[in-house]
């Protein structure tokens, strides 16, 4: 079966444009993005902070068995519309032995009703570059991001 999240990156752009159609209402794909607690559960990370409003900011931190960090990421929200849509930049904070820097990006993030059960998520991610662009590609993003969407689909259709 293939990845049911599909990543579009068209040459000489430096965006990434994502989609995935959840079993989900719409209202709880948006809570999914929105409340600490079931973002802690499907991305499988700490949340130190997540203000969901405009101008509010967020930190997510995950550490290994022995509590050393072994990723933090964070940004600030400069939209929110409930059940519409969250504009938010993406930083990925330096940990311990990382050798990657990336630069600091641009997140769209765009919920559509599709029936009473079913939504659509679209990111369009914006980076400094097409050279960043193409080095997000290069790991490996696609998969991970289809691991963490079919959580996302797991732990929010329980609260259904």
């Amino acid at each position: 079966m293939g990845q049911k999240t599909k990543i579009s990156a068209e040459d000489g752009r430096q965006e990434l444009v994502i989609t995935r159609e959840f079993d989900l209402p719409l209202e709880l794909l948006f809570k999914a993005h929105a409340e600490p607690d079931i973002v802690a559960q499907w991305m499988g990370t700490n949340v130190l902070k997540l203000d969901s409003k405009k101008h509010g900011s967020w930190q997510y931190e995950t550490t290994d068995a022995a509590g050393n960090v072994v990723f933090r990421a964070n940004g600030v929200i400069h939209e929110f519309v409930p059940n519409h849509k969250i504009t938010r930049t993406f930083e990925m904070e330096s940990t311990p032995g990382s050798t990657i820097q990336f630069a600091v990006q641009l997140e769209f993030l765009e919920f559509e009703k599709l029936t009473d059960h079913t939504s659509k998520l679209r990111m369009q991610i914006v980076y400094k570059s097409v050279a960043l662009r193409d080095q997000m590609l290069r790991l490996p993003f696609a998969q991970g991001l289809n691991m963490a969407h079919n959580r996302l689909q797991d732990v929010v259709s329980k609260l259904n």
